[in-house]
């Protein structure tokens, strides 16, 4: 098979949502109905001991959510598809925001009873941004749940996209008796096992005790009325994130989605070129091997301290041993150790291509944003991902003096994955973490504790207004104060973090001369 054949095979996609609308259950669905599982774990089994495949932290185990990016693949029907399920909490957005400048598709999941919620709002926006396609799956449709028009002109004019039904839902709840599937008018039932036909006139071929149903009947007509009046199918939209395919279904049950993944390895992008710093578009099809690092995750076997960075292949094939460079250094290095994903399962990766997303072992080389290329290739950087202006702080301190040498390395490592920020103040070096949201300190704190055998004392100094500086050599130690108090970030950039409002404008108009940014 050819280099090109094989990209073409690859479909990466990420999986967005409000949280609790069903988002890491549908990827444990699609592993199990792509046979990358035999059994499925489920965020209401704690019970039993069962627990989400893509939740494999401790913390998410005990929380039922997801707080971390996970990254597994699979095969069906001859494409290899990689999927990302992302924190659906806001305060972990950022993790999410990296994650979608790795995939060339979305699949957006609505909880059927609550429709949009912000948080899905703020993620789409990201992939409009972007411009890549989104399919949409609108979940627990064995519950009740809001009426299907009402939920597609919801989508479209909260979120500004045109819909395609290719399922519509007949029933809700308790009635809930199946979706017709649009593309060749088959009615699946949720409890039965064979599917139904309809014919021209829109009648089930054969008899069926259904047909005489009220709820049959309405549904009907609703589908007799998307196919004239609707919108018109337009894959060209699809591509562009105009219009968005909508499947109707229930993932804990299983149902509705091999209607989804049929349709969508049909019309999801293949991998889809970068652009580099110079503004030069990679293709996926280019013979060398490029890829940049969009998320460091430690522990993910806390028996081995093992850290991996996660890679998002651009261009070419990745084999292993292949020596490769890394751009922001220079440095080269001969890659032994990469993997493939199944949440906490992995496997050795001998070759993997344009499209398709590894691991790769690390001893603390890698940075998120990192280019890596063939090392005979031309050297490239791609664009830097986003990170975002911290807008909560803490002061934050070992419990146990004995334990600094842990505390730091917890911080170090936790700190490089770039869900929290860290500062220290300019005189006394007192560690200060930034965050989002709250939950970010919360699970620092639990994985100081269950990783790093440190316990960590917390000091919230609420929330600041964070800005770099452009012209650092102007700053003098007057400018410093408990209003506009002076940091070093991480790679020793200076920091002001100010009290409020009034207080960043007050020192602009006392300081004019100090030129400040903030981040995303």
């Amino acid at each position: 098979m050819t280099l090109q054949d094989e990209i073409r095979k690859r479909k990466t996609f990420a999986i967005i949502s409000h949280p609790d609308a069903g988002k890491t259950t549908l990827t444990e669905k699609l592993l199990l109905f792509g046979g990358a599982i035999r059994q499925a774990g489920t965020v209401k089994g704690k019970k039993g001991g069962k627990f989400a495949t893509s939740d494999w932290m401790k913390v998410e185990q005990e929380r039922g959510i997801s707080v971390t990016s996970s990254v597994m693949q699979f095969d069906f029907d001859g494409y290899k598809i990689n999927i990302v399920d992302t924190p659906g909490h806001e305060d972990f957005s950022e993790d999410t925001y990296r994650t979608l400048m790795a995939v060339d598709s979305a699949v957006m999941v609505i909880d059927a009873a609550k429709g949009i919620e912000p948080q899905t709002l703020k993620l789409f926006k990201v992939c409009k941004m972007r411009g890549i396609p989104i399919f949409t799956f609108i979940n627990k449709l064995d519950r009740v749940g809001k009426e299907p028009f009402e939920l597609l002109e919801e989508i479209e004019e909260t979120l500004e996209i045109e819909t395609y039904p290719m399922t519509w839902p007949i029933g809700m709840g308790q009635s809930f008796f199946g979706i017709i599937n649009r593309k060749d008018k088959t009615i699946n039932p949720f409890r039965e096992e064979d599917k139904l036909q309809l014919n021209d006139d829109y009648e089930i071929e054969g008899s069926h005790e259904i047909e005489n149903d009220e709820a049959f009947q309405t549904s009907v007509e609703e589908f007799m009325l998307v196919e004239e009046a609707g919108d018109q199918f337009d894959e060209e939209k699809i591509k562009s994130g105009d219009l968005t395919p909508v499947f109707f279904g229930s993932a804990l049950s299983t149902f509705g989605i091999e209607e989804f993944l049929d349709t969508y390895v049909d019309f999801a992008p293949m991998p889809t070129p970068r652009e580099t710093v110079n503004e030069e578009l990679i293709s996926p099809v280019d013979d060398a091997f490029r890829g940049f690092i969009f998320k460091i995750q430690a522990n993910m076997d806390p028996r081995h301290r093992d850290r991996l960075a996660f890679m998002r292949i651009v261009s070419g094939k990745f084999t292993r041993g292949m020596e490769t460079v890394l751009s922001r250094t220079n440095k080269k290095t001969k890659v032994s150790r990469a993997t493939m994903f199944m949440a906490d399962d992995t496997e050795t990766v001998n070759e993997a291509y344009a499209g398709d997303i590894i691991g790769l072992y690390d001893t603390g080389n890698f940075q998120i944003g990192d280019t890596l290329y063939e090392g005979s290739a031309k050297k490239v950087e791609f664009k830097e991902l986003p990170q975002f202006t911290p807008e909560i702080f803490m002061k934050v301190s070992a419990k146990n003096v004995m334990k600094q040498k842990h505390f730091y390395k917890g911080i170090e490592q936790l700190v490089q994955e770039g869900a929290i920020q860290y500062y220290k103040t300019v005189h006394t070096n007192q560690p200060i973490l930034g965050a989002v949201g709250q939950l970010q300190f919360e699970v620092f704190e639990h994985r100081m504790k269950n990783e790093y055998n440190t316990e960590v004392v917390m000091e919230p100094i609420g929330k600041k207004i964070a800005r770099w500086i452009e012209n650092e050599d102007v700053i003098t130690d007057a400018m410093n104060s408990p209003r506009s108090n002076l940091v070093h970030d991480r790679y020793d950039n200076k920091v002001f973090l100010f009290e409020n409002e009034f207080a960043t404008r007050w020192f602009t108009e006392k300081y004019p001369e100090v030129k400040l940014f903030s981040l995303l």
